[in-house]
């Protein structure tokens, strides 16, 4: 018998700046083989149609439904399997650096506009103003994007725990300097103390997936998106990192124990004080 309950893939792919058909063909063929692989669930990196900040997202972007994430619906339909996608969408005259996850029928369950946006794109993307979850056969699934689970917004990631999420997937765009020096100074500190601070919490899994590939335009232009996607267990186990460097493509399967939400309403105040939160 299994000792898990489901196979999840992390599509650590190249997104380069404006190529909307190439990034969406890679997205296609990784939740491709991820099915192929076993997998009921696949998460794709932040803003993988574009790329994060690309200076003509406004000309490019299309709505939410629309042909960017129409793709993302028929790739998960064809291949049977649940997909996370970070995409641009297009609303009226703003833009939002959004997330879907679509269903094996290729329908979209739940869409979520990032809040936590870095300063430097705040010319590009309006702010997201709302959270929610949703209820599916692999447990109920949370989505928020990159810097939402900073270790100073991560009230965004306690609501959705609170609203049930047994599993938080966020699509990422990890970048650093063009020099940074991985055996000197290696990536992830900050992704592993909001995860596991969640993990322990709450029972939840967290799993953040980043593309790579350089940013070849916009404000971080000359740094480099280095993967290292990472997957948290219940409790604060580390299930699994992707690769470090531009260059790091990979299809990272993980084995996911869900398990239920450790409380709900106000019987949580008093667990989540016995674990250590002093929050409020």
């Amino acid at each position: 018998m299994a000792d898990f309950d489901y196979l999840l893939g992390m599509g650590q792919m190249l997104v380069e700046g404006g190529d909307v058909q190439g990034n969406l063909g890679r997205a296609e063929r990784i939740v491709c083989e991820a099915a192929e692989r076993g997998c009921r669930i696949v998460v794709l990196p932040e803003c993988l149609d574009l790329g994060w900040t690309f200076p003509g997202a406004r000309e490019l972007a299309q709505p939410i439904p629309g042909p960017q994430s129409d793709a993302i619906c028929r790739a998960a339909s064809q291949a049977g399997v649940y997909v996370v996608a970070g995409l641009t969408e297009r609303a009226g005259d703003r833009l939002y650096n959004a997330a879907v996850l679509v269903s094996p029928a290729g329908e979209v369950l739940l869409k979520h506009r990032k809040i936590n946006e870095l300063v430097v794109a705040h010319d590009v993307y309006a702010t997201g103003d709302s959270l929610s979850v949703v209820e599916t056969p692999l447990g109920t699934i949370a989505v928020n994007i990159c810097a939402d689970n900073f270790p100073e917004s991560l009230a965004l990631a306690h609501s959705q725990a609170r609203m049930g999420g047994q599993i938080l997937v966020s699509p990422c765009a990890w970048a650093v300097d063009a020099d940074h020096d991985n055996a000197r100074q290696p990536y992830g500190g900050l992704w592993l103390g909001s995860y596991t601070t969640l993990a322990q919490l709450y029972d939840m899994t967290v799993v953040g997936v980043s593309n790579v590939g350089w940013l070849r335009a916009g404000p971080w232009q000359g740094r480099k998106c280095i993967g290292c996607s990472l997957a948290m267990g219940p409790g604060g186990q580390v299930l699994a990192q992707g690769p470090y460097g531009e260059a790091a493509e990979a299809l990272i399967v993980v084995p996911i124990r869900t398990r239920p939400p450790v409380g709900r309403g106000t019987a949580l105040a008093e667990l989540l004080r016995a674990r250590g939160y002093q929050g409020p």
